[in-house]
């Protein structure tokens, strides 16, 4: 065998995920040039990506935990956590965040009922920093949901752990004003045996753009991740996720999907999906799906998945994004249901089978009611 295709056979080919620092000075300004922030409209970061102070000011943070759970706060993140940045916006947020909220599932505790932690936007004037630990010791079963709100410029970092046999559910809502902007990078690390559940929820703000990371720390990890957009005209709604699979014997199962409507509505989907040599016995698959529902509105959408192993159980990727089905509309006109009805009924049916996956019925409500609100 050649030295290169030694290479090619054990070296990823895409480098857009090989570098993390907690220094923000280790990345580059970006300029939107480079792959990974080439779909982002730089103008409107409000100069997160370059050198807006980030302080502590326009955001509050409020936790209203499960009896179970225990609530603490660092002094700032840990450097010597799992948790490391991969952009120059994460890595500002890392070093500016002058306290770090913890929320720890204790060794096989159940949580009675949902942890909610509410992040309200109050002034969209300054930039602001936030970090998030969610901690979940071996076996505990937890649901956290994060429900993010009113008028910001933020960045923010989400560090989840979940230790052997653990249990996590995240629901991550961004149900921003019409002028917040907010930059997020989630990072997840599954042990042995843990099962992660994460949701995000995208459907206010100006700019979002959420980067949902998942690593494996033991074999039989499991990672499921489910998103529900919405856009409006002039909104720019962006998700980066990557699953690095280098773990044996680990599954992902990625289910994305998006409606757009009005002038400018713009959604951008990246699924990077890596299965290095070492993760035989690997199953994954990951697909996104885009309604386009008026003129003037567009949807990207880039599943990446990259084999360095034959030693998989299986190993998968879809994308699609087209407009309503003529035939769906007809059917249900064809029964007497008007025209605008029809169509917010087949609407209802594209999210509904991944709101029914969160399990909470009241926030599943809000979700639902939020998609009518934008369609009327």
């Amino acid at each position: 065998m050649s030295a290169l295709g030694g290479a090619v056979e054990t070296a990823p080919v895409s480098s857009l995920h090989a570098f993390g620092s907690v220094n923000p000075d280790d990345f580059p300004v970006p300029t939107g040039r480079e792959e990974e922030w080439r779909f982002t409209p730089l103008r409107r970061l409000r100069g997160l990506h370059q050198d807006a102070v980030l302080g502590s000011e326009g955001v509050t943070v409020a936790v209203d935990a499960a009896p179970e759970i225990e609530l603490s706060e660092r002094p700032r993140p840990s450097a010597d956590s799992s948790f490391l940045p991969a952009d120059r916006i994460s890595a500002r947020a890392f070093a500016a965040a002058a306290t770090a909220t913890v929320i720890t599932v204790p060794k096989e505790a159940v949580a009675s009922r949902p942890t909610y932690v509410t992040v309200t936007g109050t002034d969209a004037s300054v930039a602001t920093a936030g970090h998030l630990v969610i901690d979940v010791q071996p076996y505990g079963r937890a649901t956290v949901v994060i429900d993010q709100r009113g008028s910001a410029v933020y960045a923010d970092n989400v560090e989840i752990n979940v230790a052997d046999g653990g249990d996590l559910t995240v629901v991550s809502l961004a149900d921003w004003d019409d002028d917040a902007v907010q930059v997020a990078h989630h990072v997840a690390t599954l042990g042995r045996d843990a099962h992660l559940a994460h949701f995000a929820v995208t459907l206010g703000g100006s700019l979002v753009r959420l980067s949902p990371t998942v690593r494996y720390a033991g074999p039989g990890g499991d990672a499921e991740l489910y998103g529900i957009t919405f856009a409006d005209a002039g909104q720019h709604l962006e998700h980066r996720l990557f699953v690095d699979h280098d773990t044996p014997n680990c599954r992902s199962r990625v289910r994305y999907k998006g409606a757009l409507r009005g002038d400018g509505a713009h959604t951008v989907w990246i699924g990077d999906v890596l299965i290095r040599p070492e993760a035989t016995g690997t199953d994954t698959y990951e697909y996104n799906r885009n309604l386009v529902l008026t003129d003037g509105a567009r949807a990207d959408s880039v599943p990446n998945l990259e084999i360095l192993t034959g030693e998989v159980v299986g190993a998968g990727h879809a994308s699609a994004s087209g407009r309503l089905e003529d035939e769906h509309l007809f059917y249900l006109q064809a029964r007497g249901i008007p025209f605008e009805e029809a169509r917010r009924l087949v609407i209802r049916g594209f999210f509904a089978e991944l709101i029914a996956r969160i399990g909470l019925p009241e926030l599943e409500d809000r979700i639902m009611q939020a998609i009518e609100g934008e369609l009327s």
